[in-house]
């Protein structure tokens, strides 16, 4: 039997992305992005630039982002994103990262599990990471990546973020510098964090 006027589900996540001078590594990230508002778990991508010169902003606008003018520091940008999502659940993203085929399916897992094990507010989630690129330099800069996490050093920036927005402002958000991802996942603890088996790639651009 067919059901009718089935309820969709609400969004969950909101999209933060930092940028500065992006315009080309933005292009393949947001539109790995696409399935997930095509299937209705992201309501919204916000594009938070630190004062771009090239066409961030056009990029943004033509993929129907809301687009800040915000900070120089790029912890501050991502602060600033977090602070004006809507979404229950947070996913920070680095311009020129793009997920593979199938992540919807495994962050819609890890939302539910954490969901029925009442963990929202104590539980993140990183990507696996894939550095693209021919010969031995990627896959050094790979192993380092995963070790550096494995090791208590905090993840890859391109390894992304998945976390409550309540657990977020917990934590105190991010805070100021080019490596802030990686102290947020630090302060969080690797035993907290989940590592998605999708990939997160890393563009040589």
């Amino acid at each position: 039997m067919v059901q009718r006027n089935r309820k969709r589900p609400s969004p969950l996540l909101s999209v933060v992305i930092s940028t500065l001078n992006d315009e080309r590594r933005l292009v393949p990230t947001l539109a790995s992005l696409v399935p997930g508002a095509a299937d209705g778990l992201i309501a919204e991508a916000i594009i938070v630039d630190g004062g771009s010169t090239d066409d961030t902003d056009a990029v943004a606008d033509i993929a129907g982002c809301r687009f800040l003018k915000g900070p120089a520091d790029h912890g501050q940008r991502l602060a600033e994103g977090a602070s004006v999502a809507r979404a229950p659940w947070l996913l920070f993203m680095r311009p020129g990262v793009v997920l593979d085929e199938g992540w919807i399916r495994e962050v819609r897992s890890f939302l539910e599990a954490v969901t029925r094990s009442g963990e929202q507010e104590r539980r993140a989630a990183i990507f696996s990471i894939d550095i693209d690129g021919f010969g031995l330099k990627p896959r050094i800069r790979g192993l380092r990546a995963r070790a550096a996490f494995r090791l208590g050093f905090g993840a890859h920036a391109a390894q992304g973020l998945l976390i409550s927005a309540i657990a977020y402002q917990n934590r105190g958000g991010h805070r100021q510098g080019p490596q802030a991802e990686r102290s947020l996942s630090r302060s969080i603890g690797s035993r907290s964090i989940s590592v998605l088996r999708i990939r997160a790639r890393l563009l040589s651009m």
